[in-house]
């Protein structure tokens, strides 16, 4: 079951990281977009409906998750270049995964995350050392999040979901 939810494992904050791994997480979300097209494309809306593992999101949901939590990951961003150490509001994911959008076609999400990943990326890429290491405050864990981090998160959080459908389409023999 941990390998179902954890199929590329996860996620380590670290204290610092160079140049090139900073560069490796931009490169990384800016690729996301066409590799989850590329892994729902053609899928029927049975196989949309297939959740990923028991008591797990549908593949549908995955991909409305992802918009939805990059995009609040987008807006973190913004605050921590915009404000001294904000405490950022957090969600209930589960909730979000539940409204009435996320049952529309996941290209609907796809073409968001599109253009949301390339105005992040464009972001990132404009980023210096001292933006770098700018931080958050997680209201429900009380941690400071440094952005470099949250970069590396977000890299890891869409290859964990799009790993959700690859993986599931590989068991499925989709």
């Amino acid at each position: 079951m941990e390998e179902l939810r954890y199929p590329i494992g996860k996620f380590t904050a670290e204290q610092t990281h160079t140049k090139e791994e900073v560069d490796a997480f931009i490169q990384r979300i800016q690729s996301l977009p066409q590799k989850l097209e590329s892994a729902i494309q053609g899928l029927s809306d049975d196989q949309l409906d297939t959740p990923y593992r028991e008591g797990g999101w549908t593949v549908r949901q995955v991909v409305h998750h992802v918009a939805d939590s990059h995009m609040n990951a987008y807006i973190r961003v913004k605050w921590m270049l915009t404000e001294n150490t904000p405490v950022i509001k957090a969600y209930d994911e589960k909730l979000w995964a539940e409204t009435g959008e996320t049952k529309a076609n996941p290209e609907l999400s796809i073409l968001l995350i599109k253009a949301l990943h390339a105005k992040w990326s464009s972001l990132l890429k404009s980023l210096d050392s001292v933006q770098l290491k700018k931080e958050f405050i997680h209201p429900e864990t009380k941690k400071n999040v440094a952005l470099h981090n949250l970069m590396g998160m977000y890299a890891w959080h869409g290859e964990h979901h799009l790993a959700h459908i690859t993986e599931l389409k590989k068991r499925m023999h989709w």
